[in-house]
């Protein structure tokens, strides 16, 4: 093989290299993150994966439960599901009817995907919530998912610049000083440019109770992944392997504008 040849695959295997490095996160794309006026309106859901800042996409396979909670009921909707594309790749719709005031908390559990450069199985149970018709009944309570973010702040009718602060749980118990990526979807016009790439993927710690804060600093969606590796948790090849689990949800903030 020439020198030529194997500098030109040198730097293929850096740029792939380091674009799989940043954070990929489960996302549930809600059309709103508020309903009001009339009852019984649609809500069209995508749900995906995906790293958001780059909006670069990945492929999902059907998840293993897709469903909505609401003031305590949980409704599985995995059968509605339909395949769609998402930035170029699989992903999944569903139009949902908003028939009654609360807060609808939509969930997904995926099925863990094999992650090669990183060594390990990756599953992001993410969820979103979205408020009807002006009843705020259950957006601060955990909901009994395997990980999960529960909001300290309530997660709709954010300002930019809000701090928004939540707690993390895995298997119903705070998890501390772990780590939460953050990051912006970026897919409003004009697109955000990352001067470095440590601008493309925010962390923060959980501290000793497993509460983290965040000052959402521009208008749109952002997700929050808490990342929770389990040593030996899987199995691949007759070998043992980790498995990440992480606990995601999305909030949407809005511009102050005036009249």
């Amino acid at each position: 093989m020439s020198l030529k040849k194997i500098f030109f695959l040198s730097i293929v295997s850096i740029i792939l290299s380091s674009t799989t490095s940043f954070a990929h996160f489960g996302l549930i794309l809600p059309s709103d993150d508020i309903i009001e006026g009339q009852s019984n309106q649609k809500l069209d859901i995508i749900a995906a994966f995906c790293h958001p800042f780059e909006q670069l996409g990945m492929e999902l396979v059907k998840p293993q439960k897709f469903g909505v909670i609401i003031n305590g009921k949980n409704q599985d909707l995995t059968s509605s599901l339909r395949k769609t594309k998402y930035l170029g790749h699989t992903a999944w719709n569903i139009n949902y009817p908003i028939k009654r005031p609360g807060d609808h908390i939509f969930y997904m559990i995926p099925t863990p995907y094999w992650e090669e450069t990183e060594g390990k199985y990756i599953q992001h149970i993410t969820k979103v919530i979205v408020n009807a018709y002006g009843l705020e009944d259950s957006w601060d309570k955990p909901q009994g998912l395997p990980a999960e973010i529960v909001p300290l702040t309530r997660p709709y009718g954010l300002w930019t610049g809000n701090l928004f602060c939540g707690k993390v749980y895995y298997s119903g118990k705070p998890a501390a000083h772990v780590q939460v990526e953050v990051e912006y979807l970026n897919n409003a016009k004009p697109k955000v440019r990352s001067p470095k790439d440590a601008y493309i993927t925010q962390v923060v710690l959980t501290n000793a109770d497993g509460e983290f804060c965040y000052s959402v600093p521009r208008a749109g969606w952002w997700g929050f992944s808490a990342l929770h590796e389990i040593e030996a948790a899987s199995e691949r090849n007759g070998h043992p392997v980790p498995l990440e689990i992480g606990a995601v949800m999305w909030i949407k903030a809005r511009d102050m504008k005036g009249e």
